[in-house]
């Protein structure tokens, strides 16, 4: 069939296709259905995404790396051009190569030209602006004809994240669709039934709709000032009484877009200077190696491994032998949750409010749906679940819901075609 379903999200993109009439996701890299929604200009050679792109970067390859490609949409950006290398690019365009290269894979993957797609979009892509939000969505119905669909719909993100679940209910329900990203968390009560399923537009199903800017990034940020960046000087005192080592260093080294931040020349020459002045200069002397070797970037992706891995263990472990002989941040579950606690608290609190919007208490809740990476952490899932208590629990693929929901959508609406 020529038909899928595009979940071109900020931080990951998925695209589902069928096998025979059920929804899969194509394996858009070797060993994964999810892509990070990044893309490299190399100076020289060509051009890369995903992961690859983000490899790249952090093997410090002289180019530019972009992520949260779908931030621009329906801003004044989305029509100027930006450097790369010794050309301007349209971000667009931008756009436009990177989903032309996502629908190429999944087209590699399945042996079949795609022709007609569902696009995912979020309930607003710019709050409180109708018309910036009719012209984002314009403007990716445009680049997905750009890149070869001759049928372009499109369906809200957390519609879709229940419509295998609306297909197997028999009465309606209230549900709370809660997707944790990389770098926002967006809530949504949708009403769900048997009648409304088969509706082209389900705008007026969608019945509140609110979001923070926490996501997954957040975490990360948090654990690493937590816990490894005390390895590194943050907090230590400086010779002089009543002083401690400037933090702004440990708070750039900790977020992954202000690393760059730390490899201009003045950052080095001020880091030499305050290791004179330190109380523990050892530890400054592993801060300079990081930065000397610009591997801030290799810290932050380590720091979020093992966050990802305390979603399964209690404990994880971070290796720092390249930084200092036997050093390592041994990290566990109750690290991540003493450090991260108030991120999660303040998720239930955007919960409450939506329910406020929508005029509805916790009890009217019949169903939650966690998307996003983060929902994995068990602190994250209890704060969000603690916010609505009464209210079932429906498990599904993490990654993948909005994707294989799009695609069920493809399927209603276009049907099986060769």
């Amino acid at each position: 069939m020529s038909i899928c379903g595009l979940d071109f999200g900020t931080s990951n993109t998925t695209l589902g296709t069928t096998e025979g009439h059920a929804p899969v996701l194509a394996a858009l890299e070797t060993g994964h259905t999810t892509i990070p929604s990044a893309i490299f200009y190399p100076a020289d050679g060509a051009v890369l995404i995903g992961r690859k792109a983000v490899e790249a970067y952090v093997d410090g390859v002289n180019g530019r790396l972009m992520r949260s490609l779908k931030s621009v949409l329906g801003t004044a950006l989305i029509d100027e051009t930006t450097r790369m290398g010794r050309e301007r690019t349209r971000f667009r365009d931008v756009i436009g190569y990177y989903l032309g290269a996502v629908k190429r894979r999944a087209e590699q993957a399945t042996g079949r030209e795609l022709r007609d797609v569902v696009h995912g979009r979020p309930v607003h892509f710019v709050d409180n602006d109708p018309d910036a939000d009719a012209k984002a969505e314009q403007t990716l119905r445009e680049i997905a004809r750009e890149i070869g669909f001759d049928q372009v719909t499109f369906q809200f993100e957390p519609i879709a994240a229940a419509l295998e679940y609306e297909r197997q209910i028999s009465t309606e329900e209230i549900a709370l669709i809660a997707d944790i990203g990389g770098g926002t968390s967006d809530f949504s009560i949708v009403r769900l039934s048997p009648r409304r399923h088969g509706n082209a537009d389900r705008a007026s199903d969608i019945l509140a709709n609110d979001g923070v800017r926490i996501g997954g990034t957040d975490f990360d940020r948090q654990l690493s000032l937590g816990v490894v960046m005390p390895l590194f000087g943050f907090g230590s005192s400086m010779k002089r009484a009543g002083l401690e080592v400037p933090s702004r260093y440990f708070h750039d080294l900790a977020t992954w877009s202000n690393i760059n931040r730390m490899y201009e020349p003045r950052v080095m020459a001020e880091l030499r200077q305050v290791r004179r002045e330190a109380g523990e200069p050892e530890l400054l002397d592993r801060l300079v190696r990081v930065v000397g070797e610009q591997r801030g970037h290799t810290l932050a992706m380590e720091v979020e491994e093992a966050k990802i891995a305390l979603a399964d263990t209690r404990q994880a472990s971070i290796p720092l032998e390249w930084v200092g002989s036997g050093l390592s941040a041994a990290i566990g579950r109750t690290d991540l949750v003493s450090h991260t606690r108030q991120l999660a608290e303040r998720i239930a609190a955007r919960i409450k409010n939506c329910l406020a919007q929508a005029s509805l208490t916790a009890d009217h809740i019949d169903a939650v749906f966690l998307t996003g990476g983060s929902v994995r952490l068990a602190h994250v899932r209890k704060a969000i679940t603690k916010a609505v208590p009464a209210a079932r629990i429906v498990e599904g693929d993490t990654f993948g819901a909005v994707g294989k929901g799009l695609t069920i959508e493809a399927l209603r609406r276009y049907g099986p075609r060769d």
